[in-house]
């Protein structure tokens, strides 16, 4: 008995001991978060090969980078602001309303900061093949999921509502499901369609148009055109043919670019270490997700990306050569 009594004594000994020799360690690691999106999403995928790529280095960085799922843009770039985030992903249109404060932002995001952008997001239009729909304004008097509030989604149909002079009253039902639940509602008959922002492949496409053969609707025509004309941060995109079962032909639409936003409040060297990460490992990254296939570190740094780089970004890329 005694001898047991000896040895717990010992192992709390020792495990006291462990743990005053490695506070210092654990007082200089530092915990970094990344908001994204629906798990389902491109965003979290993005932020999890970040993260990936960081915590490989965590050794010699002393940070641990762990991802979030959240509602998106909106909320990623408002949760950043509160400082409750380090870091986010937001659609190019979000990160240019948050940091001006318009749209559906009060004010500005003055201490907004960029670090660099990453894929393409045409948003994508699905149908269930028995809604009959060849447009947008066909939706009118059928039931569209227009997206979650906070969502970069929901941002970019009121603007495209608006353009189209339509009122989500036009819709029988507007639903607002989060990204994750849109596909199975549509296959379940519970929506005629979706709208939503995303890079491609996704699952969240692959997935209904597979179990239920829905398909994929152009977004276009001249107030689709004056839209992106009018607003710096939207492009022209097109959905390959084939790329999704039962949707042979090329889709055209329009998007925005994915971006990671930070705050300024948020330490250079933190930033520069994020950023070491993703563009040592460029190659590793690349693999991390079909979205990622065609991208090229010289566009990432410029395009889609309002607020002004954060140093700790500015410092990586004025190394490499990419800025001046």
């Amino acid at each position: 008995m005694s001898k047991k009594h000896l040895s717990i004594a010992l192992s709390a000994t020792m495990a006291m001991s462990a743990a005053l020799m490695s506070a210092p360690a654990i007082a200089q690691q530092k915990f970094v978060t990344m908001g994204t999106g629906g798990v389902t999403g491109v965003y979290y995928a993005v932020g999890g090969a970040i993260c990936r790529l960081v915590n490989k280095d965590r050794a010699k960085t002393n940070l641990r980078c762990s991802v979030e799922s959240t509602g998106g843009s909106a909320y990623n770039v408002n949760t950043i602001k509160a400082g409750e985030l380090d870091f986010g992903m937001a659609q190019s249109d979000v990160q240019y309303q948050g940091f001006k404060g318009t749209g559906s932002f009060k004010e500005p995001f003055a201490d907004m900061r960029s670090v660099f952008s990453v894929h393409p997001e045409p948003f994508t239009l699905v149908a269930r093949k028995e809604a009959n729909v060849s447009n947008f304004t066909d939706f009118k008097g059928k039931r569209l999921n227009v997206g979650n509030p906070g969502s970069g989604t929901r941002a970019a149909i009121d603007e495209l509502l608006v353009a189209l002079n339509m009122k989500l009253s036009d819709f029988s039902l507007a639903s607002e499901l989060k990204a994750d639940e849109h596909g199975a509602a549509l296959c379940d008959n519970k929506i005629d369609g979706f709208f939503f922002g995303v890079g491609h492949p996704s699952a969240n496409i692959q997935d209904p148009t597979t179990a239920c053969a829905a398909k994929l609707v152009p977004i276009t025509g001249p107030a689709v055109d004056a839209l992106v004309k009018k607003n710096s941060y939207f492009a022209f995109a097109t959905i390959p043919g084939g790329m999704y079962a039962n949707n042979p032909q090329p889709t055209k639409t329009y998007g925005v670019l994915a971006t990671m936003i930070t705050s300024a409040k948020v330490p250079a060297d933190t930033v520069y270490a994020i950023t070491k990460a993703v563009f040592d490992n460029f190659d590793e990254f690349k693999k991390l997700h079909p979205a990622f296939a065609h991208l090229d570190p010289k566009h990432m740094v410029v395009d889609g990306l309002t607020a002004p780089l954060h140093e700790g970004a500015a410092r990586y890329y004025r190394e490499k050569g990419w800025i001046k």
